[in-house]
């Protein structure tokens, strides 16, 4: 219960209560914990900032209620509107898709990761019960802005696409349309991009529908675990077995850097081991020429290679998605901008949550 109750203080009392809807739930991500611990930093939490800086977060229900609109419903924006309505302002969140949680709707289908959807319902019920009003399939605009007092612009990231001939070809996939099953993989698949979402992509597709993660024979099974504990350390005497992987992939980057350096400290390295046993091809310094029906084309330290591909998946990074600042700030209109919206960079929840709670208190 660590980790848990650094999600939430009163885990045990909200429980006891019967108002489980109403607790934080730890996503065993590890992000603001055990990473921040190894690295000499304080241990807080990914979901809940507030956690060991609680002097840092003392809320005050305010004397002087605020009309605020918060654009954008993904975790940034779900935890700016949840502040500001904790705080007695008056709450109407924007999303222009049909449901909230932004990016982590495409993290919890990721292997191991499916409990990030427990995040996105706990702001859901917090705003309900707070008497926020949450408008989905509704685009923020600045027409519609115009009666606010403030407005909190978290309206996310947008895929970056890398400048390559051919990018546009029929056997090319964004990140997104693939975990959202929009499109399927076939059984050659070339990644573009080494950093944490070309890393979940990969194991997503080596996935498939067996979810070995969550069936507890299966995972001992998969991972060598020797569940009488009848050799050293708990592992099977014959090691690891064998795998079979459900794809050829080969994952490109143009940096020279190693894959995967962004990665969890404490559960980087399960990722890395889970690509290592499907045998994942993984070529760095990479030049890209050109896509076409064979493949992608590219160039490893002057000599011309092809990496035959069924499929050719983006995951080169982000942008930021913000076509509101400028507007805002001509209307003179007070605003501040929180999570991928003000910097896109690695996809990083635990900034845009703290960004979130911080922009809502300030106001």
């Amino acid at each position: 219960m660590a980790r848990p109750f650094l999600a939430d203080e009163a885990f045990a009392a909200k429980a006891r209560n019967g108002k489980s809807e109403e607790i934080n739930i730890c996503i065993a991500c590890n992000q603001a914990c055990l990473d921040h611990i190894f690295t000499g930093e304080f241990a807080s939490c990914l979901v809940n900032p507030r956690a060991g800086r609680e002097d840092e977060f003392t809320v005050k229900v305010t004397r002087s209620a605020k009309k605020v609109a918060v654009a954008g419903g993904g975790v940034g924006g779900l935890a700016a509107a949840e502040m500001a309505a904790r705080i007695g302002h008056n709450v109407v969140l924007f999303e222009a898709s049909d449901r909230l949680g932004g990016q982590f709707n495409l993290a919890q289908h990721v292997p191991g990761k499916a409990e990030f959807a427990e995040t996105i319902a706990y702001f859901e019920n917090a705003l309900i019960r707070q008497g926020a009003e949450i408008r989905l399939q509704s685009p923020a605009t600045s027409a519609e802005l115009d009666s606010f007092d403030h407005v909190v612009v978290a309206t996310g990231v947008t895929a970056r696409q890398p400048v390559i001939d051919g990018i546009d070809h029929p056997k090319v996939a964004f990140y997104a349309e693939i975990l959202r099953r929009q499109r399927v993989a076939g059984e050659t698949v070339a990644i573009i991009g080494g950093g944490g979402i070309g890393f979940d992509v990969a194991a997503f597709l080596l996935d498939g529908d067996d979810h070995h993660h969550q069936d507890p024979e299966a995972f001992a099974a998969y991972w060598g675990i020797d569940m009488a504990v009848n050799s050293d350390g708990g592992l099977q005497a014959a090691g690891l077995p064998a795998v079979m992987p459900r794809r050829q992939i080969t994952m490109l980057q143009r940096k020279q850097d190693r894959f995967g350096r962004t990665l969890g400290l404490t559960t980087g390295w399960v990722h890395k081991a889970i690509l290592q046993r499907n045998n994942v091809q993984q070529i760095a310094a990479v030049d890209y020429r050109h896509i076409d029906d064979d493949g992608i084309h590219i160039t490893v330290a002057g000599a011309p290679r092809l990496i035959a591909a069924d499929t050719i998946i983006v995951c080169a990074g982000q942008e930021p998605e913000d076509q509101l600042s400028a507007a805002l700030k001509s209307a003179g209109k007070a605003y501040s901008v929180v999570g991928g919206a003000r910097l896109a960079g690695e996809l990083d929840a635990k900034r845009a949550i703290e960004e979130g709670s911080r922009a809502a208190m300030a106001i």
